[in-house]
């Protein structure tokens, strides 16, 4: 038996392969598998659990589906999906998770965070991240019309995609320091993200001692997942995308 993650699936109405990809994985590679983390960003953008687009339902029959077949489903707001809340939850039987959560992973410790929260070097995204994150202001925006939030959602994704093309790689990524505090704080060895769009597994030094930090990919041309087994075994698995 496995324990599967992902993060970064960024699924829309543009990209029906996308949506596909996530269809037959859910239905495919994922069933079987002890537990499924969604480590944030499964979409492009989450205006509010009311949202009556068709295409919502596949994913949530999908994700019930797998559920319904044995596997436990666990979801993580990422920076696009942080709206997402118990409602939509519940029609996936998706346990949401705290923005920092360590779980057992088959006798080890592991950190799961969406990753955002790591990029402390840019400053304008960390400020940002603050105002989404506010209750009374995440209340403002889901009291608004359907029409208006999805405006919204577009007017915020296209001011990220033009704040990240003129920002320094370095400024995008995770900040190390801010890595080995948050582990060294939390006592693990082992650290799983997503959001930097940069698959990798990566071997530190945290208080002297060896650890890992993992960062899921995110689904363009290719998709991608981390397999843990029972054995300890970690896998970063890459699959193509059909077009």
């Amino acid at each position: 038996m496995s324990t599967l993650f992902i993060s970064d699936l960024h699924l829309q109405p543009a990209r029906p392969e996308l949506l596909r990809a996530a269809l037959d994985f859910l239905g495919g590679s994922a069933r079987g598998a002890d537990a499924l983390y969604i480590l944030g960003d499964l979409f492009e953008a989450w205006i509010g659990d009311d949202d009556d687009a068709p295409w919502l339902n596949d994913v949530s029959a999908a994700l019930g589906a797998l559920a319904a077949s044995g596997t436990a489903l666990y979801f993580m707001h990422g920076n696009r999906d942080f709206l997402l809340g118990e409602n939509f939850a519940g029609r996936c039987a998706l346990q949401l998770l705290a923005e920092s959560t360590v779980i057992d992973l088959y006798g080890r410790p592991a950190l799961l965070l969406h990753g955002d929260n790591l990029c402390t070097e840019d400053k304008d995204y960390m400020a940002f991240r603050a105002q989404v994150r506010n209750p009374l202001w995440q209340q403002a925006v889901l009291g608004k019309p359907l029409a208006e939030r999805r405006a919204l959602a577009g007017a915020l994704r296209n001011e990220s995609m033009k704040a990240g093309q003129e920002k320094a790689q370095e400024i995008t990524d995770v900040t190390p320091a801010e890595v080995s505090r948050v582990m060294a704080e939390l006592g693990v060895d082992l650290l799983i993200h997503g959001h930097t769009h940069r698959p990798a597994r990566h071997s530190l030094d945290v208080s002297g001692q060896s650890a890992e930090r993992i960062v899921l990919g995110d689904w363009d041309r290719h998709g991608w997942y981390l397999r843990a087994d029972r054995d300890g075994t970690l896998d970063l698995v890459q699959f193509p995308l059909q077009a």
